[in-house]
């Protein structure tokens, strides 16, 4: 049974779908873009919670579109193999970071481990968030779990690597950032010019490996 509270109001013409996981965010998203409901414009899913913005739409009969979707993908066992048919973006990283050896120390590793640790494993693209294409990368090995600077950059270049708690990520764009660099790539991960405009969506698969 979907409760009322799942689903509440946010802002004049969104929805608030509570999924509380980042699995089930993941498969209501998918299931929303694959049929999409009337008017929707925008389809927003994170950690836990999945956001429906419908300017001009019958917020009533979106909940109960919603409340079935959510039900009907809570209820849904898991496709056999829905990592296979997710799509996978390749990122070339060349790892000359200014924390790379920080990290390494942080991490008790040396810096040859922190490299093959974060090229050895696959990341799935959890949500985007913070700025236009940054994208954050869920399923980073534990021993690079760091946490941020104590003290913010006032510009991290455009194509940074960076690792910050549970999560790596690339800066689409500079900007502002505590994130901690592990190195660079020229892969444009960000270009409003493109369709689409960024590589990464919501249960994209990501490796990263040495340029």
């Amino acid at each position: 049974m979907i409760r009322p509270h799942m689903i509440r109001p946010a802002g004049e013409h969104g929805l608030l779908v509570e999924t509380g996981s980042l699995e089930l965010s993941h498969r209501v998203d998918a299931a929303l873009r694959r049929e999409r409901p009337d008017r929707v414009v925008e389809i927003v899913p994170g950690p836990g919670t999945v956001l429906v913005v419908a300017p001009g739409g019958d917020r009533e009969r979106l909940r109960e579109r919603l409340a079935d979707v959510l039900a009907r993908e809570r209820d849904r066992t898991p496709d056999a193999g829905p990592a296979g048919a997710a799509p996978v973006v390749t990122v070339p990283v060349v790892y000359d970071g200014a924390d790379l050896e920080p990290v390494a120390e942080l991490a008790g590793v040396g810096v040859d481990e922190v490299i093959a640790r974060h090229t050895g494993c696959e990341l799935v693209v959890g949500w985007l968030g913070f700025a236009p294409g940054f994208a954050y990368l869920t399923g980073l090995d534990p021993v690079l779990h760091v946490p941020r600077l104590g003290t913010p950059r006032t510009s991290v270049p455009a194509g940074s690597v960076a690792v910050a708690g549970p999560y790596s990520a690339v800066y689409p764009s500079a900007s502002p950032g505590g994130w901690r660099l592990l190195g660079h790539t020229t892969l444009r991960v960000w270009d409003v010019a493109a369709d689409p405009p960024s590589p990464f969506r919501p249960g994209t698969r990501v490796r990263f490996e040495p340029a």
